[in-house]
């Protein structure tokens, strides 16, 4: 006979009674194929770095292949749309960044909705950007560089990874707060960014610390100050555009992963928690400082949601007050 259980007059089988009871099967087999990561830049940039060494140590927590899929170009928002539009069953997670909110206040129309388009899952770094000038440049340092820039107004050019990108804005901002005038020339990417930096098509960039590290030591790019309030462990030796001539400046960038909107409250909790045991193994943070990145994350999700509607109201100020625009 059948096992039952009797309440209040109605007889429901166990079975069903345990189905109830047990988490949904969607968090419990998850994932059930590779997952891919949505990184909207191009491979060796700032994201790149810390999306490969995350993906790895994902892949080992999910004992499923997280595969990196680089959809760059137009400030982020190639690769945001297919994320916004890829099933909310967890094997698509999106590389974010503040880029992705620096996009929505400098397009006009967006075919998602920015904030509430994606299922917030966490934060997981914090980096700021490196001022670098190509040898050629007769420029060793913050103030040499405005004072060539004002004796050439438009004559200097600085590369970005985009229009609407990070270095983009911490570019247009430097310009801006030093008062001089520099061209603007947008890449599909930091790879032909920085292949142009590097022959010297270009003389200016803004690019993340983390690809730049092996060129500065190199000597085949002069840094000459970092946009955070603080300098870099890793560049040590470099001072902060603050304090190197322009007061009052500071540009970071941070990532962090989401989802498409719609994730299942229990797969979205599945994914942050495997998200926050990677964030806290001391080998991962390691890996991420020397790569120029500062370990920074978000619990629980919705503590992340909060800090994403800051950051669109914060960039939205800051694309307004420097004046950056979308050519």
């Amino acid at each position: 006979m059948k096992n039952t259980i009797k309440t209040y007059g109605y007889v429901i089988p166990v079975i069903a009674f345990i189905a109830v009871l047990a988490p949904p099967a969607d968090a419990q087999n998850f994932p059930t194929r590779p997952v891919r990561l949505i990184i909207p830049f191009s491979a060796g940039g700032a994201a790149d770095v810390p999306g490969r060494i995350l993906g790895q140590r994902l892949s080992d927590n999910f004992k499923q292949q997280v595969v990196i899929e680089n959809r760059p170009g137009a400030g982020s928002t190639i690769g945001a749309d297919a994320a916004a539009k890829a099933p909310p069953d967890g094997h698509t997670l999106f590389m974010i960044s503040n880029t992705h909110f620096v996009s929505a206040a400098l397009y006009k129309k967006l075919p998602y909705d920015a904030l509430n388009d994606y299922t917030p899952i966490t934060q997981i770094t914090n980096a700021p950007n490196v001022l670098v000038v190509h040898p050629s440049l007769p420029a060793k340092s913050i103030r040499e560089l405005i004072a060539l820039a004002k004796s050439q107004p438009n004559k200097i050019d600085y590369a970005s990874s985009g229009n609407g990108g990070t270095q983009h804005l911490t570019g247009a901002l430097f310009v801006k707060m030093a008062g001089i005038q520099m061209t603007h020339v947008p890449y599909r990417g930091s790879g032909p960014a920085t292949a142009d930096l590097l022959a010297g098509q270009v003389t200016v960039g803004f690019p993340g610390i983390a690809g730049m590290l092996q060129f500065i030591k190199g000597g085949k790019l002069r840094a000459l100050g970092v946009s955070g309030a603080t300098r870099s462990p890793e560049l040590p030796e470099v001072p902060t555009i603050a304090e190197a001539g322009v007061p009052g400046y500071e540009m970071v960038a941070w990532f962090g992963i989401a989802g498409p909107k719609g994730m299942a409250r229990d797969l979205q909790l599945r994914v942050h928690g495997e998200l926050l045991r990677v964030l806290k193994n001391a080998e991962f943070q390691k890996a991420l400082r020397v790569a120029g990145h500062e370990i920074a994350f978000q619990d629980p999700p919705e503590k992340f949601y909060d800090f994403m509607k800051v950051e669109a109201a914060k960039w939205a100020r800051v694309v307004q007050d420097s004046g950056a625009r979308v050519e």
